[in-house]
């Protein structure tokens, strides 16, 4: 038993009077925050709390819910309201709204989990279960949130002093350090892909036999650069390659290395590198790291570029032998191709991977295995089409992809169906376009009209080329990238009407195409025009004018598809050269819009007659567009 003068001694040390000082303000600032007054005469089922924890254990948990209400999802603080069976009380929880949004998509969607809005009624029915905590607790929690706030800075200071004493370094900017054994997935998880796994095939055999490249003097760090579009798998492939390589990894964001102080964004990388150097052989991932990337220099504030300084000395491994087991891997959503980078940057990786988009064959292949990861009965593979879907989703990522598998599943399972080629027809559709909705425009009959006549105009001068070339009306159909036309609305994107159409994996487009674009997106504007006149043009034609002025700066400003002078009259400057340039695009959209409303006259008798047929159903399929359009041609030549 230690004697009284080692007690004594041990309670001098500065630090352990500050560790006791800190664990009596917490628990006391706990005491006040969780302090609820007495109820007198009446038993409170209400049991109200912030804990986010008691939202992910609903995925667990999911049989014995009786109900869930989802309170002021559009608050700073929404309410999750919700009762299980066996027990009489009801649980509501408190989250801030950034938390919600993810705990919605993470946890409800994902798993599933039934829930409702709770309507105005309810809110004003239940006051006394959405009254916040704060408005009972008063004064104690006034007390309590104060001594919180001091907790924290207590703690910071501790932590500093007692790092700064025993010398011990901790990894900065939320970077979290995952052993080998604790990653999950393979390379197989990438599917096909096969041009992209030959790289890492590659830069594992050049990590590996480290030796061999120091023979042909190629002795600097093997750092890799992952681009492309978000969603495609880059962050995963980190995970693969450690895995692989079983070594361990660090992840950090590279937004998250900021702290808002100057000379954070260094501090937290020289952080994790030293933790890397710590373990030997590391792989530090750094995702989202698209402000590293850009050209030094441009602020006016000399520290401005202190982290990406930094990141580039210690990229080179800061010429020392520490380093020689650490590889950077850093992740950006673009890449030199389409936007300017700093060179300096670009030369300090010896591996770029460039992640596409999956093509079509590797589309179906993704919903093939998305959908066998289902159990037995919940997918009807005799009514599945996963060419035709595998179309559709065109130029999604297989995140979205996923997504797409995921909300079928959850249409599935409201309608207590299976999941066929229909109910990933409108999940694609809810992905792509969103909650649609005809009660908002029921009875405004004259603008649905509008709405009608506008989307046929779209898709008349979709398929005009094809209808001018003389082809049989059935090849027309199936070179056509119609969906569906439809006069609902889209909250989404503001819109009373759209036509949905299949995308094509990114080609190579010529003018010809993209002029094509251009008169397909006038044709609604031409198509109000056309039937109500020049001053009859609603403002519903908005985006498509601002899409018709991105592409035709393109083809006129960027690519001067329209000179034999081949520049970039964007990046001159002086004002003649833009008066110049904007003088052409005019001349050209004229045109372009001149030919739209010319080809538009020749389709006017047959839109009219669709659109009657398109307002008393709101929404026309493909096949019924292609069958009244057939019937209407007949019609027409036999009255010729």
């Amino acid at each position: 038993m230690p004697s009284f003068s080692k007690i004594y001694e041990f309670s001098k040390n500065i630090y352990v009077r500050a560790a006791f000082a800190l664990m009596f303000l917490v628990l006391l600032a706990i005491s006040a925050v969780n302090y609820k007054p007495a109820v007198l005469g009446k038993t409170n089922p209400v049991v109200h709390s912030q804990d986010i924890s008691e939202i992910t254990a609903l995925v667990n948990n999911r049989e014995r819910l009786e109900y869930m209400l989802l309170a002021k999802p559009l608050s700073e603080f929404p309410r999750y309201v919700f009762k299980y069976k066996d027990d009489a009380k009801i649980h509501v929880v408190k989250v801030p709204s950034t938390s919600h949004m993810n705990l919605e998509r993470e946890v409800l969607l994902k798993n599933s989990i039934p829930y409702s809005i709770a309507k105005d009624e309810y809110l004003v029915q239940h006051k006394e279960i959405l009254q916040d905590e704060d408005a009972q607790h008063g004064f104690w929690m006034e007390t309590g949130s104060f001594l919180l706030r001091n907790v924290f800075g207590i703690a910071l200071l501790l932590f500093i002093g007692i790092t700064a004493r025993k010398h011990f370094h901790g990894m900065g900017g939320g970077a979290s350090l995952v052993k080998p054994d604790s990653l999950k997935g393979s390379m197989d998880d990438l599917i096909g892909m096969e041009d992209i796994k030959q790289e890492v095939a590659h830069l594992e055999e050049m990590i590996v036999n480290r030796n061999l490249y120091r023979s042909h003097n190629i002795d600097k760090p093997f750092n890799v650069m992952l681009t492309g579009p978000a969603g495609t798998g880059k962050t995963k492939l980190a995970g693969y390659l450690a895995k692989k390589l079983n070594v361990p990894l660090i992840q950090a964001s590279g937004s998250g290395l900021e702290s808002g102080f100057v000379g954070g964004g260094s501090k937290a990388l020289n952080s994790i590198y030293k933790k890397a150097v710590a373990q030997g052989r590391c792989i530090i991932f750094l995702d989202e790291a698209q402000s590293l990337f850009m050209p030094r220099g441009r602020g006016d504030k000399k520290w401005d570029d202190d982290t990406a300084n930094t990141l580039l000395s210690l990229l080179d491994g800061v010429k020392s032998d520490e380093g020689n087991g650490v590889i950077w891997v850093v992740a950006s959503n673009f890449d030199d191709a389409n936007s300017q980078m700093d060179e300096a940057m670009l030369r300090r990786f010896a591996v770029k991977i460039n992640f596409r988009l999956p093509n079509k064959s590797e589309r179906r292949e993704l919903l093939r295995v998305f959908l066998s990861k289902k159990d037995e009965g919940c997918v009807d593979w005799n009514n599945i089409n996963l060419d035709y879907v595998a179309d559709i989703t065109a130029n999604m990522s297989p995140a979205l992809v996923e997504t797409v598998v995921d909300r079928a599943s959850m249409i599935a399972i409201h309608e207590k169906a299976v999941i066929t080629t229909d109910v990933l027809f409108r999940a694609f559709e809810r992905a792509a376009i969103g909650l649609t909705d005809r009660a908002t425009t029921a009875e405004k009959n004259k603008q649905r009209e509008r709405v009608a006549l506008h989307e046929l105009g779209h898709f008349f001068m979709q398929i005009d080329p094809l209808l001018r070339q003389g082809l049989p009306l059935a090849e027309v159909k199936a070179r056509s990238s119609l969906l569906k036309i439809s006069t609902e609305s889209v909250s989404k994107v503001g819109a009373l009407g759209y036509v949905l159409s299949s995308g094509d994996d990114v080609s190579l487009q010529t003018l010809e195409e993209l002029e094509q674009d251009v008169i397909q997106l006038y044709g609604g504007c031409a198509a109000e025009e056309l039937f109500y006149g020049a001053r009859g043009i609603s403002v519903g034609s908005q985006n498509d004018i601002q899409k018709v002025t991105a592409k035709l700066d393109l083809m006129v400003n960027r690519l001067s598809m329209y000179s034999h002078s081949k520049i970039d009259y964007s990046q001159l400057k002086h004002e003649g050269a833009h008066e110049e340039a904007v003088k052409l695009l005019e001349a050209k959209a004229d045109e372009l819009y001149t030919r739209t409303l010319e080809a538009m006259t020749d389709y006017k008798d047959v839109m009219w007659s669709l659109k009657t047929t398109l307002l008393d159903r709101y929404v026309l399929s493909k096949d019924e567009v292609f069958e009244l359009l057939d019937e209407l041609m007949q019609e027409q030549r036999l009255a010729a």
